[in-house]
């Protein structure tokens, strides 16, 4: 028999998700700092904007774009797989009902890395050539609405999948399984028929993000135009911007848990505690 399908409480996901980050802010602050806010600064500082003038024409301005990125390989995923470590990391804090300390869930989030990176390739790269593969062969027919079509179509199917797969992390963090397809089929398990909530659910708080991150860098960005100047003014704008970043991958993280905790069903004993 096919499980039931959970309806996500949108409201619900997100007051669980802020009494996650509120019962255990101390440890996520200290986690953050280490696997998100330096790594992030650390990006924006050695690798910084590329140099383009104003003049450049478009294709060429890509092609600088594109050395910039490539010359930065090495340091971007390293940073990413330091990320990706943070947020089992952090997940492993707000949901493991045994309160493991920093060290163990340092230790735990590492084991997890390699299947969570692995799911990551599945889900990115398989499923990225695919489309781009589809993509390729419908613009090899010429016919412009089309392929228009079909990109829309493409993307949109991208989001969707996106979705499905977005508690790959909680489960992984959890325990549930350490097998990257496993965890992959238990989020899409999980997320079935909720793919409406969880666009909103994300999208909205991302707007909201995106909002705050805009006026708060917009207010610091007067305020460092006059009182500091060059390098110094770059680091501080960079320390701002990666202190945000980095509140928002802990958010989200939580908001991750919380979804995963009402659509795997209501824990129970000590876990209840943790949530509420």
């Amino acid at each position: 028999m096919d499980r039931p399908v959970t309806k996500l409480d949108i409201s619900a996901a997100w007051t669980s998700a802020t009494r996650m980050v509120s019962a255990n802010r101390d440890m996520l602050m200290a986690i953050a700092g280490v696997f998100f806010l330096l790594p992030g600064l650390a990006v924006a500082v050695f690798m910084g904007d590329p140099d383009i003038a104003s003049n450049v024409d478009p294709k060429q301005a890509m092609t600088i774009l594109a050395e910039t990125y490539l010359s930065a390989a090495p340091l971007l995923i390293f940073v990413s797989l330091l990320q990706l470590t943070g947020t089992l990391i952090v997940l492993i804090v707000m949901i493991d009902p045994s309160r493991p300390t920093v060290a163990e869930a340092i230790k735990r989030g590492f084991v997890a890395t390699p299947p969570y990176f692995g799911a990551q390739v599945l889900v990115y790269v398989v499923g990225g050539f695919t489309m781009l593969a589809l993509a390729s062969l419908l613009a090899a027919t010429g016919v412009a609405v089309l392929a228009a079509a079909a990109l829309v179509a493409l993307f949109v199917a991208m989001v969707w999948v996106l979705l499905r797969v977005s508690l790959v992390a909680p489960v992984l963090a959890s325990s549930e399984t350490r097998n990257p397809v496993t965890a992959i089929k238990r989020s899409w398990s999980l997320t079935t028929g909720n793919s409406p909530y969880l666009l909103a659910f994300y999208g909205l708080s991302a707007l909201l993000f995106f909002v705050v991150y805009g006026l708060i860098m917009m207010f610091a960005g007067v305020v460092l135009a006059l009182t500091t100047s060059g390098s110094v003014q770059t680091v501080l704008a960079a320390v701002v911007s990666s202190a945000l970043f980095s509140a928002w991958l802990v958010y989200f993280a939580a908001m991750t848990a919380a979804v995963h905790r009402q659509l795997s069903g209501p824990p129970s004993g000590e876990t209840r505690e943790v949530f509420e």
